[in-house]
């Protein structure tokens, strides 16, 4: 199990960094602002993959981001069957990473309470 286990970490972060240049070519930063390629994840079978992305600025939010990067998620599976030498290339989902917007707001109400303090 261990080795399946380092196979899905490494076909996950060759997914991350494929993807991520991917975006940075093909969506225009003046509409989309800057998305960030935060994370991905492989299922054990290496059949779905759930990559996770950030945004700052840009027209859409980041829900209309979300849908717009899943409409085009087969285009960019077909490109990552070149880069990917697995067998199967994974079916991508793409998830807004919130995490970025949750510390962000932690470390605010963290401030406030120093603030306070003082």
């Amino acid at each position: 199990m261990p080795r399946e286990f380092g196979r899905n970490r490494r076909v996950a972060d060759q997914v991350q960094r494929e993807i991520a240049a991917m975006v940075q070519a093909e969506l225009n930063p003046g509409q989309f602002g800057l998305v960030t390629i935060s994370g991905a994840d492989v299922s054990p079978d290496l059949k779905q993959a759930k990559v996770y992305f950030t945004c700052f600025g840009g027209k859409l939010k980041p829900v209309e981001l979300q849908q717009h990067l899943n409409q085009m998620a087969p285009h960019f599976r077909h490109q990552l069957a070149a880069a990917l030498t697995t067998r199967s290339v994974p079916k991508l989902h793409f998830s807004f990473d919130e995490s970025v917007e949750r510390g962000s707001r932690i470390n605010s109400l963290l401030g406030s309470l120093r603030h306070d303090d003082e």
